[in-house]
C-alpha cells in the first residue's frame, strides 16, 4: 500500500509534464542549454538529452528538477518494461526454463521500480533538515534499482532463451539501465 503512493504521486508529475512539455519547444534557449549541457556530462549524453530536453521550459536550471524528472521518466520505463515482461510470462509456448528466467526478471525489476519510487521520495524531501541522508538515500536506492535491471539482463544473456523474448526483454531494460545511470549521475551531481 505505502509503494503506491510515491508511484501515483511520479504519474501525477508525469501527467503535468506532458501539459507543460508542448511548450518547451518555445522555451528559452538559455533553457535548452542547460538541459544540454548537464546531459553532455552524463554516463548516455543522447539518451539523457532526447528524454528531458521537451521539458526544458520546465526545468529551466534548476537542478532538482533536472534530476526528479530523470527520475520520474526512469520509473515510467521500468514500469512499462515490468508491463512488458509480465505479458510476456503469460506466453504459453516459453520452455518452463524461460518461464522461470522470466519470472525472476520480474521479481528484479519489481524490485527496481519499488527502488525507484524510494529514491523520488527521497529526492523529494531533500529540502528537509536531513538532506544529507536523504541523498545518501536517493543514490543508495537508484543504484540498486541499476544493479536489479542488470541482474535480469545478464540473465538473459546467459541463458538460452528464444532470440525474440531475449532482445524485446533486453531492449526494453537497456534503456532503463540508461536512463537510470543518467539519473544516478545526476544525483551525484545534485550538491
Amino acid at each position: 500500500m505505502q509503494g503506491t503512493k510515491p508511484v501515483s504521486y511520479a504519474l501525477l508529475f508525469l501527467f503535468c509534464l506532458q501539459i507543460t512539455s508542448a511548450s518547451s519547444a518555445s522555451a528559452p534557449k538559455a533553457d535548452k542549454q542547460f538541459v544540454k549541457t548537464s546531459c553532455n556530462v552524463t554516463t548516455y549524453p543522447s539518451v539523457c538529452n532526447k528524454a528531458l530536453s521537451p521539458y526544458a521550459g520546465y526545468i529551466k536550471s534548476s537542478r532538482l528538477k533536472l534530476t526528479y524528472l530523470a527520475l520520474s521518466l526512469t520509473l515510467k520505463a521500468a514500469n512499462a518494461s515490468s508491463t512488458l515482461i509480465s505479458n510476456l510470462a503469460k506466453n504459453k509456448r516459453l520452455t518452463p526454463y524461460e518461464a522461470e528466467i522470466i519470472r525472476d526478471c520480474i521479481e528484479n525489476i519489481e524490485d527496481s521500480v519499488d527502488q525507484l519510487q524510494q529514491t523520488l521520495l527521497a529526492i523529494a524531501h531533500l529540502r528537509g533538515e536531513d538532506k544529507a541522508f536523504q541523498l545518501s538515500n536517493a543514490k543508495t536506492w537508484a543504484s540498486a534499482a541499476i544493479t536489479n535491471e542488470n541482474t535480469c539482463i545478464d540473465a538473459f544473456q546467459e541463458s538460452p532463451v528464444s532470440a525474440s523474448v531475449k532482445k524485446r526483454v533486453q531492449n526494453s531494460l537497456v534503456g532503463v539501465t540508461r536512463l537510470n545511470s543518467n539519473a544516478l549521475y545526476l544525483i551525484n551531481h545534485l550538491y
